[in-house]
């Protein structure tokens, strides 16, 4: 079970550090990378290129701004990509939200929320899941200590 997050740029691993923690925390192996699309499009390509021999199972890549990084890595390897918006000073990171989720037929990127770092570790969880049913465990495990914090909460609020 391995996951590579690639960020744009080492800013953005204020946010990518919630989604290595998930990974970790489901013993999934993680490795953070930043390649950049625009400043290191060679490196972009053959990381890609060789992630599947390399042992990776799911790309996260995150990117703000133009958020090219995910549909670049797309199109250079069949493995799953989930994009993740960062949320710049521009436009709040819709810009990067849009980019990502554009993709052109045929080269699909999974796309989550801006700076939904959480959720694109769980993603990358679900579709390792249907390979490693350890992980299908825990992520029912997950939800229910979910569902129990918010009923906890529900009933902090009956009980005032």
């Amino acid at each position: 079970m391995k996951v590579a997050i690639i960020m744009g740029s080492d800013s953005d691993y204020k946010v990518v550090e919630n989604a290595e923690k998930v990974l970790k925390d489901f013993g999934v192996e993680v490795n953070v990378r930043v390649i950049s699309a625009h400043r290191t499009p060679e490196r972009a390509a053959t990381f890609a290129k060789e992630a599947e021999n390399n042992g990776f199972e799911v790309i996260i890549g995150a990117a703000g701004k133009a958020a090219h990084l995910p549909g670049v890595l797309a199109s250079f390897t069949t493995l799953p990509v989930i994009g993740l918006p960062i949320k710049s000073s521009t436009m709040d990171g819709l810009d990067s939200l849009l980019s990502i989720v554009q993709m052109p037929k045929g080269i699909p990127v999974a796309t989550v929320a801006i700076n939904g770092a959480e959720n694109a570790a769980l993603l990358a969880i679900q579709m390792l899941s249907l390979k490693y049913d350890l992980l299908k465990e825990k992520l029912k495990k997950f939800r229910e200590e979910q569902e129990k914090e918010v009923i906890k909460k529900d009933e902090a609020f009956l009980n005032r």
